[in-house]
């Protein structure tokens, strides 16, 4: 099954709870704030996804999404390793439907930091209005 195969590249042990929530992240064509995640898992406790998500998180799996809007989103990071993000792409977040789009193969601008930091991810959100709220305005 593709979702332990996940699990142990980020070693993290396999469970029922965690597969399914892992699932629900696979399916999703778009990152999903927690609230969301448990709307779509009625059988999964919130405590339960605050948790796991927070051990995904830990061990690389997961991108944070922070769209602006006091909302955090999560989304699968397509890296195998948490020390080296290989997956930093721009997220969109649409002002009229709320949903954040992933522009996967959209990297974010190079920018030049002082010395004596040292770069660990990006998160760089562009907000407007996605073509489906265009097209229906």
């Amino acid at each position: 099954m593709v979702e332990e195969l996940i699990l142990q590249q980020h070693h993290i042990k396999a469970t029922a709870n965690r597969i399914t929530i892992l699932r629900t992240l696979l399916k999703s064509k778009h990152p999903l704030s927690m609230n969301e995640i448990c709307d779509r898992l009625e059988t999964v406790d919130k405590s339960v996804v605050s948790r796991t998500l927070t051990l995904f998180r830990e061990q690389g799996m997961l991108h944070v999404v922070e769209n602006g809007n006091e909302c955090t989103e999560y989304e699968l990071c397509k890296s195998s390793t948490k020390e080296h993000d290989t997956d930093q792409h721009i997220h969109f977040h649409c002002i009229i439907c709320k949903k954040t789009f992933c522009f996967e193969n959209v990297s974010p601008p190079g920018i030049s930091i002082p010395d004596g930091f040292k770069q660990l991810s990006v998160n760089y959100m562009i907000k407007g209005i996605c073509p489906s709220c265009k097209n229906a305005r």
